[in-house]
């Protein structure tokens, strides 16, 4: 059950789009705010979601910082931006004549536990994709090294280091569970991947459940987006290396990117802002993808799209390249046992 009094959750949005809120906001069939109160959760200060503006804002912030007001959970989304020079100067919180970059490292130490939504937060995602001018890191990763913001040796007043809620933009159930699983005291290290992301979601694949697997299995690859034949061979879909169960339990009740047409991208990865190849193509030496599903040897890939191949039936093969079902599964009598 919930603690006696609320579980408060302060959260600050540093160099983001927005979107992880967005996609938050669709939370259950209440929405993010009711779903969290269910857990015995309130938003202590959102910068979209709550009333206090200007200095009421800054005066709650002020409250955290000093240890006057407790806080059970620091929610960061978006990525740190530590430049110019690590002043943090690229990215100023409104009204305070400081930076995200120092607003964070002063309030991270306040909190029981410290959040990162979304993969900017966890390990730096779009602003650092390319040269990363703005010096853009995650909270205690930049890509996949260890360290961040916060640095690697961080932990929260719970002992437990950052957890990353990762995802370009996170489902929202992802949110919403993880901060339930932290009100009720049930969220252990053991608990969390190496890279900090909750093993309730990292452990699964966005393949598993995936609405193209039949063409996977027989390698019947789309050519195009509006095809319904499996996007890894040509569209560079890597939903075979990327961890989330996105197609488990799907969005909005219904959708995911691959049903969509979208190729996923691996949103879910550090670094996945900065793909082998262009978003969409499928990088390959030789013909073989570069991206192998995990723990597959390149050898045994080869043999098994080969022989799928050429087991592949003719009603697969003609709807993998077409945008709806063009031949029926064959209508046969079932035989008495």
């Amino acid at each position: 059950m919930p603690q006696n009094s609320p579980y408060s959750v302060l959260w600050l949005q540093a160099a983001s789009c927005g979107g992880c809120t967005m996609s938050a906001l669709a939370a259950d069939d209440v929405g993010l705010v009711k779903a969290l109160g269910r857990f015995g959760i309130r938003l202590l200060w959102h910068p979209s979601l709550s009333e206090e503006a200007g200095t009421e804002a800054i005066t709650i912030l002020d409250d955290v910082a000093a240890g006057r007001v407790a806080l059970d959970c620091l929610v960061v989304e978006g990525s740190i931006l530590q430049g110019p020079n690590g002043s943090g100067r690229f990215q100023m919180l409104s009204g305070t004549g400081r930076a995200m970059k120092d607003w964070v490292t002063a309030l991270a130490p306040k909190a029981r536990h410290v959040v990162a939504v979304g993969s900017c937060a966890a390990f730096g995602g779009i602003p650092a994709a390319g040269n990363n001018p703005t010096d853009a890191v995650g909270l205690q990763f930049s890509g996949w090294s260890p360290g961040g913001a916060l640095g690697k040796a961080f932990l929260s007043g719970s002992g437990l280091k950052v957890i990353n809620i990762a995802g370009c933009a996170p489902h929202p159930g992802w949110v919403v569970e993880t901060l339930a699983a932290l009100a009720l005291g049930d969220l252990s290290p053991e608990r969390l991947d190496s890279l900090g992301r909750p093993r309730a979601i990292a452990d699964h694949l966005a393949h598993h459940g995936c609405g193209r697997n039949e063409f996977y299995e027989f390698k019947a690859s789309a050519a195009q987006p509006s095809d319904r034949g499996c996007l890894m061979e040509n569209l560079g879909c890597r939903a075979t290396q990327a961890p989330g169960d996105c197609n488990i339990r799907r969005w909005n009740g219904y959708g995911s990117c691959t049903d969509g047409g979208y190729a996923c991208i691996a949103c879910t990865s550090p670094a996945f802002e900065t793909p082998a190849g262009p978003f969409q193509e499928t990088a390959k030496v030789a013909g073989i993808p570069v991206g192998l599903p995990v723990d597959m040897p390149k050898a045994w890939f080869v043999a098994l799209a080969a022989l799928s191949k050429s087991a592949t039936p003719q009603r697969v093969r003609i709807n993998a390249h077409s945008d709806h079902v063009v031949v029926p599964p064959a209508r046969r009598p079932s035989k008495a046992p």
